[in-house]
């Protein structure tokens, strides 16, 4: 193997010693995975301080929101920030007319430049749902490769929040449910949002978590076990009281159920399994352009790249985020495209850890 330069010209005739230095090598480890979140809030204040219609704005607190955005989205960011301290927080607002129903769409248009691994709307209803829906299929697709959960929440009853799932479909939205609680959908979806940004770890589930600052319910309105079973059964998060009278997480689940067949699906299930594939793609596009940013392509190229993208799954499965990747390393094949003689086409199997959700035991009596 021929070793390549950079800025040392092969034509070079002085005599001397000429030395570059080469970075492409340099990391070793896989990206971290901090997590962004963008409210999208309607921007009802009109004084002075008053933000800018569809302008981003990074907040890190909430005292000044009222003026600046207005109630809504005061009592969203704080949720947020009770249930997240530290949570990496934007606002986006939209300017509506009294209590109507805006159209989030030029909101998106301004995030889809932007990078944003959570996305709540403070509207929750299927139209506006479905356009984040929309909007998520466009910038987590294999061309624009961004990576982003849209998170909604309902206060209302199981069949309402199980029908919209349904309506939604979608492997990168979830929907969490509380009935009864007196904070606000757009309250408990800011809280629930930033309870997922926390954590960075994308294959550990986050069972018990707990949504710091949220009203329980009455306990005449909390759902039951039977009721919880349906809610996952049906693409809907419940939120359950637990002790000391906090809100936490039953399971965090996508609102996919269903394949384009109509078939029931669990590939997509658990919201870790979606920032799993999110992680392990960004982690495999790092390596190559970090490895191969001017590669030439020759007989060799392929099984350098599946060098590359075996060691990232191997140090991914070390993290415990995929396993057995010893067992599906002959499925990893890296070969030439038999239609553009400058491509390499690649598939990476990736055998996702899952949670650990259910125990079942027998106790044997024994006399």
């Amino acid at each position: 193997m021929s070793i390549q330069f950079d800025t040392i010209p092969a034509s070079i005739r002085k005599p001397g010693v000429y030395i570059e230095f080469n970075t492409s090598l340099a990391v070793r480890t896989l990206p971290t995975n901090a997590q962004r979140l963008c409210l999208i809030v309607p921007l009802t204040a009109t004084g002075d301080d008053a933000a800018e219609p569809l302008v981003p704005l990074q907040v890190f607190d909430a005292s000044a929101l009222a003026e600046q955005f207005g109630a809504v989205a005061k009592a969203m960011a704080s949720a947020a920030i009770a249930a997240n301290r530290y949570v990496d927080l934007t606002l986006i607002g939209i300017t509506v007319a009294d209590d109507t129903e805006p159209d989030i769409q030029p909101a998106l248009d301004v995030l889809a430049g932007a990078d944003y691994d959570l996305v709540v709307p403070a509207w929750i209803s299927q139209t506006t749902l479905t356009a984040l829906r929309t909007h998520i299929n466009t910038i987590t697709d294999a061309i624009n490769q961004k990576a982003c959960i849209g998170v909604a929440a309902s206060t209302g009853t199981l069949s309402a929040a199980t029908t919209l799932a349904g309506q939604l479909n979608s492997g990168a939205i979830t929907l969490a449910l509380l009935p009864g609680s007196t904070s606000t959908a757009a309250e408990i979806a800011a809280a629930y949002a930033a309870v997922i940004a926390r954590e960075e770890d994308p294959a550990r589930p986050l069972n018990t978590l707990a949504l710091t600052g949220i009203a329980v319910p009455p306990i005449t309105q909390r759902l039951t076990r039977g009721e919880q079973e349906t809610a996952l059964a049906n693409g809907v998060t419940p939120l359950e009281v637990g002790p000391g009278e906090i809100v936490q997480i039953v399971r965090a689940i996508s609102t996919y159920t269903k394949n384009p067949t109509g078939a029931t699906d669990i590939a997509l299930l658990d919201l870790t399994t979606m920032r799993t594939l999110y992680y392990v793609r960004r982690a495999c596009r790092d390596r190559i352009r970090l490895r191969f940013p001017r590669e030439k392509l020759h007989a060799g190229t392929a099984a350098k790249v599946r060098s590359e993208l075996l060691d990232v799954l191997k140090k991914c499965e070390e993290l415990e985020i995929v396993e057995e990747v010893d067992a599906n390393a002959p499925g990893l094949i890296v070969e030439r495209s038999l239609q553009d003689p400058n491509r390499l086409n690649a598939q990476i199997p990736t055998d996702v850890v899952n949670g650990l959700h259910v125990f079942a035991g027998r106790i044997d009596l024994l006399l």
